[in-house]
């Protein structure tokens, strides 16, 4: 009994050791943070599902407003928090060389050749070759595409609301950007088997799994051993989905102009090459195979669908909650389109000012990706401080804690566009507002996003105005479980004909 009792005694003191052992890390550094508890660190109530991730960081972001770095610990491994807007623009513009890694790689075979969880030379090819495809020109050709799920998607919201005024936003607005990615990245238009089988995998793709907390407590696990942080429900499904489009189109571009011609006229060459940073360098290579579209493919919809669909969903919220912003919006819209001849051209988007800063504003309020990542790739010393980052060491940005802090935005609960004129744009500093990340590797989907949801927008309001229902939330509790932004309430409006 004894030797029992012994054994278990040391079994537990062996394993408090090692969930423990780095813990000491920042303190012998002297930078400050959170005091880590046993195996979770820093992370208990999201690793426990209590909160969601976006809410603690940007808690422990609040937590130290006079510091420009707080050491935090994710789960076991020891992790930079950046507060200082100087010090970000360094790591993520000035030294990107230095940081050009996120640190987030899992199994190519699990879709972990997409653009973004790509590091390395992987990732500079596919960014060279894709960025492209996402240029204003590009987007333009494609505008028809869009348009045409918004005419559709209209007639749908008309149809509805006249039974039933109150509808669940978020769910609404899935059906319109499903709709959307689907015709611009796979070149189909939904059926009901495949609109089916993509709601079916919404919590599969936008859930929080532990093989993500698996990965923050032994960083580089997943790519090590082949995991992924995708079932292989999700992988066969675009696998499939991209051989019978390449299929279909007999391997060549056509006339659709949608991101998969502009992905089949890469796949000509077979081989893509990155762009050499200097003359001696290594041309380094990728060969364009079927699974590495697929990968491309997947994230395209994963950041084209969900993000959208959210972003709407909270601008709508925060219209039923501020009609006089609602009245200028729609004002604006109505003035915009009639000197258009009611036509949305790109052109005519462009020219709706007050409707990006609306855009804007919910972005800054609901910033629903907020981590931005990467990975010291060299020993760094960190600007302005006595920090030296050891090779490897992952720096986090928490966006949601920057766009609700004071110092940034002044009462920044309260919802107002003006923030985003261009008067107030040219005195912010470059890093106060990083919705899409900053530098080389922000979001190369940024204006198919932007353009997806102000082609929406304007068409809703030029029929439509929201008012508060009685499902409506007065505050927010955001789903622990979910990888982005979404309240457990929902995000409940009347819609009401104008």
């Amino acid at each position: 009994m004894m030797y029992t009792l012994v054994s278990i005694a040391a079994l537990l003191a062996t394993l408090y050791y090692y969930f423990t052992r780095t813990f000491d890390y920042w303190k012998k550094r002297n930078v400050l943070g959170p005091k880590p508890l046993p195996f979770f660190g820093n992370l208990k109530d999201s690793f426990l599902r209590k909160t969601s991730l976006i809410v603690v960081n940007k808690n422990i972001y609040n937590a130290y407003p006079e510091e420009k770095v707080v050491g935090i610990y994710r789960m076991t491994s020891p992790t930079l928090m950046v507060r200082d807007l100087d010090i970000m623009k360094h790591i993520l513009v000035k030294d990107f060389e230095q940081f050009i890694d996120r640190g987030v790689e899992f199994s190519d075979k699990g879709m972990g050749a997409n653009l973004f969880h790509a590091d390395g030379d992987r990732w500079r090819i596919l960014n060279g070759h894709f960025t492209p495809v996402f240029t204003s020109g590009k987007l333009k050709n494609m505008l028809y595409l869009i348009t045409e799920r918004a005419d559709k998607f209209i007639q749908y919201v008309d149809e509805i609301t006249q039974q039933q005024p109150e509808q669940s936003m978020h769910q609404l607005f899935q059906k319109y950007t499903m709709s959307v990615i689907s015709a611009c990245a796979f070149g189909v238009d939904l059926d009901d088997n495949i609109r089916n089988t993509l709601e079916n995998m919404d919590k599969l793709i936008f859930s929080t799994n532990y093989s993500i907390d698996l990965d923050m407590m032994y960083p580089g696990i997943l790519k090590k051993f082949n995991g992924s942080i995708l079932p292989r429900y999700v992988t066969s499904f675009f696998e499939k989905l991209v051989e019978q489009v390449i299929k279909q189109r007999g391997g060549r571009p056509t006339d659709r102009k949608d991101f998969m011609d502009l992905i089949l006229e890469l796949r000509q060459q077979r081989t893509i090459e990155g762009r050499k940073r200097f003359e001696n360098e290594k041309q380094a290579s990728l060969e364009l195979t079927d699974s590495i579209i697929a990968a491309q493919a997947f994230i395209f919809y994963g950041a084209g669908y969900e993000s959208s669909a959210s972003t709407m969903a909270f601008l709508m919220y925060e219209m039923a909650k501020n009609p006089d912003v609602q009245d200028k919006l729609i004002k604006h819209i109505d003035d915009v389109l009639k000197r258009n001849n009611g036509e949305v051209s790109y052109e005519c988007l462009n020219e709706m000012k007050y409707l990006h800063q609306v855009f804007d504003e919910t972005l800054r309020k609901y910033p629903l990706v907020d981590l931005i990542q990467r990975v010291a790739h060299t020993e760094y010393k960190v600007p302005g401080t006595d920090i030296t980052l050891e090779k490897g060491m992952p720096v986090i940005v928490s966006a949601c804690g920057i766009h609700h802090d004071p110092k940034h935005y002044p009462d920044p609960e309260r919802f107002d566009p003006d923030r985003f004129s261009a008067e107030n744009v040219q005195k912010r500093h470059l890093c106060a507002y990083v919705p899409f990340g900053v530098g080389p590797r922000n979001c190369i989907g940024m204006r198919f996003a932007k353009t997806q949801s102000r082609v929406a927008m304007a068409k809703f309001f030029s029929k439509f105005r929201v008012e508060p229902s009685k499902k409506t939330a007065v505050n927010f509790t955001y789903d622990p479980t979910r990888l982005f932004l979404l309240p457990q309430e929902g995000i409940y409006v009347n819609i009401v004909r104008r």
